[in-house]
Order: structure tokens, then sequence, then C-alpha cells
């Protein structure tokens, strides 16, 4: 597997509220007068927000806050602020973003700009040329030359950027940085902005992390997203906790298989059919190999992917401390 989208995307959200005008027309009347969503005019008592769909709302100043925490409205990000991302929405909520370091990967970037939609009834298919700026670890790389509507009348549109083989003469690394900048001429409130992500390239698809602390003696959740060993896609796969080292403070060197773990399984079983995700709950004893474990003490959880992408073996690490 070579290939893997990151998706970077403004939602809409639907919100329903109790309409609550005074002698003014309503938002979407004043709208269809020709009135721009943010010059639309509300009663004192009520806020103008801009929903994340463009369209503008006035609301009580206790919902525009409970909205805007739910990302519910279209806040502008200024042209110097780039401090900024869009937001990512992952192909599902169990799913870890990653993307190859390795030549020939493609990362989608998706962006949402109503500006460009021009016709309403076609795929619009645009020149990126003065829209995007992209560099790999600092250094400027061509952005693809064309952006292309999902669909008629969506807004919303896709490039799609091939990885160099190399950069300044280097290959592709792991943690090597992908910075992509939208350089928005006018967003809602008619002022430039500029969109900015970030995305760290890997070389291993899998990721470990834990849930529910690490004290001793408590169960906590060791996880691990790990798509190569997702092999039956109608039931759940297995991963064996002999596949995983534990390194800790005093030099101890053991694997998730000691008994002392007080595991709950041999395995990290997948947590359903085709999701990628396996799990397990262990508890860190006090002593392991005949050493005492402290609080405080430092330790690494490691897994070793021997089918990655670039056809290496990577070591992914989770690194923690005793609680």
């Amino acid at each position: 597997m070579n290939i893997f989208q990151i998706t970077i995307i403004c939602s809409i959200f639907l919100i329903t509220t109790q309409p609550i005008f005074g002698d003014l027309d309503s938002p979407r009347k004043q709208m269809e007068n020709g009135i721009a969503p943010q010059d639309v005019l509300c009663d004192k008592e009520l806020e103008l927000v801009i929903r994340t769909n463009g369209f503008a709302a006035c609301v009580r100043p206790e919902t525009a806050e409970k909205m805007e925490k739910l990302g519910m409205l279209s806040i502008p990000i200024k042209f110097t602020d780039l401090g900024n991302e869009l937001k990512t929405i992952p192909a599902s909520d169990n799913q870890i973003n990653t993307v190859p370091a390795s030549s020939m990967s493609i990362v989608n970037f998706y962006i949402k700009d109503q500006d460009l939609n021009i016709s309403p009834n076609g795929v619009e298919v645009l020149s990126t040329q003065g829209l995007f700026e992209i560099t790999i670890n600092g250094v400027s790389i061509s952005p693809p030359e064309k952006m292309i509507e999902t669909g008629p009348n969506t807004g919303e549109f896709y490039i799609k950027l091939e990885l160099p083989d190399s950069i300044n003469g280097k290959p592709l690394s792991q943690e090597d940085i992908v910075l992509i900048k939208y350089l928005d001429e006018s967003d809602n409130s008619g002022e430039q902005r500029i969109l900015v992500k970030s995305v760290p390239l890997t070389k291993t698809f899998a990721k470990v992390e834990s849930s529910g602390g690490s004290r001793i003696g408590q169960e906590f959740t060791l996880r691990i997203y790990e798509p190569d060993a997702n092999r039956d896609s109608k039931d759940e796969d297995k991963i064996p906790l002999s596949e995983f080292e534990y390194r800790g403070d005093g030099g101890i060197r053991t694997n998730l298989s000691n008994p002392k773990f007080d595991a709950n399984s041999a395995f990290l079983i997948e947590t359903g059919p085709n999701t990628n995700l396996f799990e397990v709950q262990i508890k860190i004893p006090r002593q392991l190999d005949g050493k005492t474990i402290h609080i405080g003490d430092e330790y690494e959880i490691r897994y070793i992917d021997r089918s990655t992408p670039s056809n290496t073996s990577e070591k992914v690490i989770l690194k923690g401390r005793i609680g």
C-alpha cells in the first residue's frame, strides 16, 4: 500500500434555531434580496453568525457561543494569521492518518471555496497558479497544475500531490513535513487569508498509543493502528503480544507476553471487522525480571513493522512514564 489520502475540508453542519425577528426581514429574506451574508442585519438582542455553508443566521449570544465550540461557524482566518489550520476530517473516527515517505505517494488535499464555484451545473477544473504554496522541509515544490471540483456546484476542490523522489538530493524520510498553504484572495468578510496544513511523512502506517493511564497495578489499554495486520475484512484479526517489547529504567527488557503484565488476552485483537485497530488490556507490575518498577520511571513499548510502504523494517515506539 503506497497511496494514502489526507482529507482537509470545512464540513457543512445544519442547525435548527427558533426564528426571532422584529421589524427586520429574516436573514434568508435579506440574502434573497441580494444582501451579502456578512452584511445581514440582526435585531439588537441577536448576534450575526455565518454558518460553515456560507449562510447567515441571527441567534442569541449563548447560541452563537455553542455553535462556535461545535465548529458550526465559518471563522475567518486572516491573511497574517498562519497559526490556524484547516480542519482534518479522517476517513473514519478510528482511522489514524499517515502518508508514506516514499516517491509516488499521493496526498489529496481538499478545500472548500464557493468563490471558485462559477458554474452551478458543471464540474470546475481550475488552474492552481497563485493559489497554493507547497514545501517539504522548507523546500518549495511545484503544486499540481489543476484543481478539480468534486461534483457539480459543490464548491469543494481537490488537488492531487505526487511526492517527489527526493528533496535537495536526499530521499524522503520519516517525519519529513509537507506544508501546504492555500492563498484565499477573499473570505466571507472580503479579506485575504491563508489556510495552512502540515502533514508529517512516515515510513510506516503503524501507530501505537494507550489510554487509561499507566499506574502500577492499574489496567490500561494498549492500542495499535496496523492496517497490514488486517488480513481478513470479515473477521477480527490478531497480533501476538510477543511482537511488542517493553523497555524500562534499570535495564528492563521483556515482551508483553510476559505473564507479569496480566494481559486479558495473548493477542492484541482487532476492535471489529476491518477496523485496522487492535487492542489489549495490560497492567504494569511492581516487578519485572526481578527488578522493581518505581513511580516516575520511563518506559517504551516497541513494535517492529516489517511490511512498510518503503519495504524496510521500522520501529514504532510508544513512550510513557509510570504514574
